[in-house]
């Protein structure tokens, strides 16, 4: 059986764990209201990072809503994902969308940043 669960180690906890992705990011997945950095990593799952500013999305109730979406996203399709270290980073205009088109514009991101993991380590 699949776990499906969104365990601490699935999370990036550290500023080193950041600093490490921000130094050399070796996959980026733009988007207009979106930004993924990711680096692979050596533990053989996906681990994720928010950096969600209050000047791109106001309101924190506005930024806890996105992360919680990208959040649930990210456990639903864990097991799909190569084995990198992410950050998603909010741009201007993230919290004007819907729950679906956020769903929707994560999913597509989680297809680009897998492909280009994978032309990555060819």
């Amino acid at each position: 059986m699949t776990d499906f669960r969104y365990p601490r180690r699935l999370r990036l906890l550290t500023g080193g764990d950041f600093k490490r992705v921000f130094d050399r990011a070796d996959v980026k997945v733009p988007d207009q209201r979106l930004l993924i950095l990711a680096r692979p990593n050596n533990l053989g799952h996906p681990r994720i990072g928010f950096v969600i500013s209050k000047k791109n999305v106001r309101r924190a109730v506005q930024r806890n809503r996105v992360r919680r979406i990208i959040r649930e996203s990210f456990r639903l399709h864990q097991h799909q994902l190569p084995a990198l270290d992410m950050i998603i980073l909010a741009r201007k205009g993230l919290d004007e969308l819907d729950n679906a088109d956020v769903h929707a514009m994560i999913r597509r991101c989680w297809t680009r940043a897998g492909k280009k993991a994978r032309k990555l380590t060819q």
